[in-house]
């Protein structure tokens, strides 16, 4: 399958009281079709800021964005509309995404109306089958947001992305506000959805067994700057960068009868405001010397497909 996505130094700034904020700073990726790509970082490093950017939710400050080999980098008023049949976004909070005072039908079918194209009986006929296909029984069709529970409210959001057939979806955090039990019906209907139909994923997270079970590969964002990106199983086996180990070694084990070494990070984490020279990570990080201090490390690939932007990550890794 061909390239679907590709980003090219892509950078988003605000401008602040305090300066400039960089919340995504320089970040290159490319997804082929049919992939499902991880973002993963603590909160603040920029993963959600570059979902809303890659769907033109959020107008890029710099870089360049590919769809289908196409720049979308600056689009017109009429070929964002063109897209959003293309793009669709599921967002973290399925109470605050939907409007209270639209029925689940009316939530469902807004995509088809907007686009003005389909008939009454059309707009029928898709959302009862869009029911059907999140597991939304029928009978909920007239109910409103506060009447039902998270993970309904949730298969509401997937059903309104799905209703005009996109090919990329981004996934921000879909199940970080929702129980543990719901959590997992609500991955494994989208892993379910992607291989019926064949869709595309960015799936923004900060839970790394959820990104493990759902992505083919993964990006570890730090500071609005990307610092690892590898396919899953090389990620977790033998991830390269200090902050991914850090990561990593937070995720609870469940062998028992070996001791499992938890990184607690220490020092402070820079400003995203005008930020340092050098590495971003270099006060938190234990293998930083003043060369961190001084330079951005650039991404390099350690091994195939494992890039990581690291002075010293050969070193550390034994490479």
């Amino acid at each position: 399958m061909g390239k679907i996505l590709e980003a090219k130094e892509l950078k988003k700034y605000f401008e602040v009281k305090a300066g400039t904020l960089h919340a995504v700073d320089g970040v290159s990726f490319s997804l082929d079709e049919g992939e499902t790509l991880g973002v993963v970082g603590e909160s603040g490093c920029g993963k959600s800021t570059l979902g809303r950017v890659l769907i033109h939710l959020l107008e890029s400050t710099d870089g360049q964005l590919l769809y289908k080999g196409e720049d979308i980098t600056h689009v017109s008023r009429s070929k964002l509309t063109d897209l959003r049949h293309e793009m669709q976004m599921i967002f973290q909070d399925p109470f605050a995404s939907l409007n209270p005072r639209r029925t689940v039908f009316q939530a469902i079918s807004e995509p088809m109306e907007i686009a003005g194209t389909f008939s009454k009986k059309e707009i029928d006929e898709r959302v009862y089958e869009m029911m059907d296909t999140v597991g939304l029984a029928r009978r909920l069709v007239n109910c409103y947001p506060h009447e039902l529970d998270g993970g309904r409210r949730q298969r509401i959001g997937i059903a309104r992305a799905l209703i005009i057939d996109p090919k990329l979806i981004i996934c921000d955090e879909p199940v970080s506000a929702l129980d543990v039990s719901i959590q997992a019906q609500i991955i494994n209907l989208l892993l379910d959805i992607q291989e019926q139909r064949k869709l595309t994923y960015v799936f923004i997270t900060h839970d790394m067994m959820v990104v493990k079970y759902i992505s083919s590969k993964i990006m570890v964002m730090y500071l609005g700057q990307m610092v690892e990106m590898a396919p899953t199983n090389k990620l977790f086996e033998m991830p390269m960068h200090p902050y991914s180990k850090a990561l990593l070694s937070a995720v609870p084990q469940l062998d028992v009868d070996h001791k499992h070494e938890r990184i607690v990070l220490k020092g402070e984490v820079y400003s995203p405001i005008d930020p340092k020279p050098g590495c971003r990570f270099a006060a938190r990080c234990p293998y930083a010397t003043d060369a961190c201090r001084i330079a951005a490390p650039p991404l390099k690939e350690l091994l195939p497909d494992h890039l990581v932007a690291c002075h010293r990550a050969e070193e550390i890794n034994g490479l």
